[in-house]
């Protein structure tokens, strides 16, 4: 059986959609806080079980039988999200899954300035100390960030930012039919796996090809990282918020996206979608 945590969300409730393209509802599993959110799952036959993260005893219990498991990583705001995924990897040992899948981010490590990198980078080696066979997917980012990360360039005229450098976007729709070819895999990848759009532009080269999406100037400028900040929270961003997003711009230009991988080609059998391809969001949003 596999069990998928996360599943009323759109990474993984995708990759469910995608398993169910291959496999009877019957070896198939989702957990989820809220199974009232699960019901079109329900409704096909899917088991839904109770689940939190912040219960490791419950845990144990929702991930009973299962053979392989599909872990979400935390986006709980307030939540401690290392502890959270530490109660998770131990439930799984505790249910005795076979084996373990994670949902990390390309970049992951303890020195880079983008926080989650740093809790994807704990959680595997939580995995790794665990004594389990676990896969670790470390997901591009995901393309459709920039109709935020651009910021506000269609009253301005200008994408302003602290920092520039390659980004492998990749499309989360490509990322969570990758998650489910991985996890029919027979004999799956151990370890930490890459999954990347094929090109790493910079928000520069972005903004280019988004100026002739729109058939206008649209100018590029980087400035002083206090600066961008005090710009935003003057703007109304809570600034907590905009910190965090410092550090993944930071990322970018330090190098941290910068990788780029063919698994993700091989696993989906075609090109992946390109983060050209994601502007069409961002135009379409401004009309």
């Amino acid at each position: 059986m596999i069990t998928i945590t996360g599943a009323t969300g759109a990474l993984n409730g995708a990759t469910a959609d995608h398993l169910l393209d291959h496999l009877p509802a019957s070896r198939l599993t989702v957990v989820t806080r809220d199974p009232a959110r699960a019901a079109r799952f329900a409704e096909r036959g899917v088991t839904v079980r109770h689940g939190d993260y912040d219960d490791p005893a419950g845990l144990v219990e929702a991930f009973a039988g299962s053979d392989r498991l599909l872990l979400v990583s935390s986006n709980d705001p307030g939540g401690d999200t290392v502890r959270q995924h530490r109660n998770a990897v131990q439930a799984a040992a505790s249910a005795g899954v076979g084996h373990v899948f994670y949902t990390s981010h390309q970049g992951a490590g303890a020195a880079s300035p983008f926080v989650p990198a740093q809790h994807h980078a704990a959680t595997e080696d939580l995995l790794a100390e665990s004594g389990l066979r676990w896969t670790s997917l470390r997901n591009g980012f995901y393309a459709h960030s920039l109709q935020w990360l651009l910021g506000p360039w269609p009253e301005t005229g200008t994408v302003t930012l602290p920092a520039d450098g390659p980004v492998s976007w990749t499309a989360r729709e490509d990322a969570a039919e990758a998650a489910a070819a991985l996890l029919l895999q027979e004999t799956p990848t151990e370890g930490p796996v890459t999954i990347t759009a094929t090109a790493a532009p910079t928000f520069e080269e972005l903004t280019d090809r988004l100026a002739e999406r729109v058939g206008r100037d649209v100018g590029f400028r980087l400035v002083d990282a206090e600066q961008w900040v005090d710009g935003a929270v003057a703007a109304g961003q809570d600034e907590r918020m905009v910190r965090f997003l410092l550090g993944m711009y930071e990322a970018a230009a330090g190098g941290w996206f910068a990788g780029t991988d063919p698994t993700l080609r091989t696993l989906l059998g075609r090109e992946p979608r390109s983060a050209h391809d994601a502007l069409d969001a961002v135009v379409a949003g401004t009309r």
